[in-house]
């Protein structure tokens, strides 16, 4: 059993946790206006580990064929046969039930979105069969990560948490079009959507750097609709506009051997620099 969790936990790449998780964590301590309880950051994290590993479980299960048909993603666990569909299925329904626990132990109306925050995560999946603009749901299924942390520090929903959020969609849609222009015939012959294969490689990475120039706008406007922000969280803006330039420096139509730099490494430095700057600001004041 250990054995088959360890494959799926690779499969699903754990690690790109880092993605959403740092968002979760700034949006907490902007709610709590500095340092959230332990234990509040604890069920956060759990809700995070649960949402997260039940949103890619849904995602490995529904594409299990179309991933068998795309070189890239043929040696996955489940076309490859490392892993059985029931085994998957149950790692998914687990996962929902931590989430759900984990959200019950924050507050009511935490518990009460929690069903509706699987609903948005799992939706993206399915996406890419109909519409080019799947990039934008992915962004929208992670922007549930700042949402639902400022929900699990005061128990609503505020307008500085939309701004984070949409920060996130725009942030997500771009890399997520970068990331796609690899997989461009394989969509193509699989009849599924994205804006590379809608639009053509050139054309995709010019929405993802509009996408991109949008993320430092929403990220300026939370600075602007919070007393905590300052010096050091502008510092942090900056820095991310740096590094969303570098990331598409690395990119270009004729040459894409550097997506997986651009996609994993920049991205990751760029949530766990903002986060940190947010929480040196939020600690200061």
């Amino acid at each position: 059993m250990w054995e088959q969790l360890k494959i799926i936990f690779a499969d699903i790449k754990i690690q790109h946790t880092v993605f959403a998780l740092p968002f979760a964590v700034m949006s907490a301590f902007l709610a709590a206006e500095g340092l959230p309880t332990w234990e509040q950051l604890l069920w956060i994290l759990l809700c995070m580990f649960g949402a997260r590993n039940a949103a890619m479980a849904f995602n490995r299960i529904v594409d299990a064929r179309l991933d068998s048909k795309n070189p890239r993603t043929e040696n996955r666990a489940l076309p490859a046969g490392k892993v059985g569909m029931g085994q998957y299925w149950a790692f998914l329904i687990v996962s929902s039930a931590v989430f759900i626990f984990a959200a019950g132990m924050l507050n009511r109306l935490a518990l009460w979105l929690s069903p509706v925050a699987l609903a948005i995560v799992f939706f993206y999946s399915i996406t890419k069969r109909f519409t080019p603009y799947s990039h934008v749901f992915l962004g929208f299924a992670l922007s549930v990560a700042p949402v639902g942390a400022w929900v699990a520090i005061r128990e609503e929903i505020s307008f500085t948490s939309l701004v984070l959020g949409a920060a996130v969609v725009f942030w997500l849609t771009g890399f997520d079009i970068i990331y796609a222009c690899m997989d461009v015939e394989a969509d193509k012959k699989n009849r599924l959507h994205s804006i590379p294969e809608h639009f053509g490689v050139g054309r995709g990475l010019l929405f993802a750097r509009a996408a991109h120039a949008m993320m430092v706008l929403f990220l300026l406007g939370v600075m602007a609709l919070s007393p905590l922000l300052g010096v050091t969280y502008l510092v942090g803006v900056l820095a991310v506009a740096g590094l969303l330039i570098y990331e598409h420096s690395l990119v270009r139509e004729d040459d894409l051997t550097r997506v997986n730099i651009a996609f994993f490494n920049v991205n990751g430095l760029i949530s766990l620099t903002l986060m940190t700057l947010v929480i040196i600001d939020c600690m200061w004041v």
